[in-house]
């Protein structure tokens, strides 16, 4: 039997401390990370909060029947400003396998559309296959990737992006 999930907008109390705290446990059980990381998406939460505009950024929340199981931002690229960026998908282990992770792109891209970038860019790693199947998927493209030491360990960061 199939649980509903729900696809919200971002915005009720609780929803920005969620995305920071499933980041901040979730990465660590996974992949060993540090607090490093957990700060990193605090502080892409405050800044989504502190300069709140509709017309060009929003959030969503996945939702179950017990509570918040994912969730993803698109927001404007600080240094062009026909390219969107997605931020911080997520997806809580117990509501993988459903396509949750996909719907959750397909509502930043159909935002980013609507809101007139032309482009929209992402920041990953290479441990998270999952995520990067999903990008893949929907036409996004690997631009580049460069070895880095972040959040207590050795990766290897990546680009991709889409024409929108």
């Amino acid at each position: 039997m199939t649980v509903p999930i729900t696809i919200r907008p971002l915005g009720q109390p609780g929803d920005l401390g969620w995305l920071v705290l499933a980041h901040g446990e979730q990465y660590a059980r996974e992949f060993g990370w540090n607090t490093e990381f957990e700060a990193l998406v605090a502080r892409i939460a405050a800044d989504f909060a502190d300069k709140p505009d509709p017309a060009r950024q929003a959030g969503w929340i996945a939702e179950g029947p017990d509570g918040r199981v994912g969730c993803v931002l698109c927001v404007p690229d600080d240094t062009d400003v026909d390219v969107a960026k997605l931020r911080v998908l997520l997806v809580d282990p117990a509501a993988r396998g459903h396509g949750l992770g996909g719907r959750l792109v397909d509502e930043c891209l159909a935002f980013a559309r609507a809101a007139g970038y032309r482009r929209m860019r992402l920041w990953t790693n290479d441990v998270l296959a999952a995520a990067r199947q999903i990008y893949l998927g929907r036409g996004f493209v690997l631009v580049g990737e460069a070895p880095h030491h972040s959040f207590g360990v050795d990766l290897v960061g990546q680009v991709y992006e889409r024409e929108l």
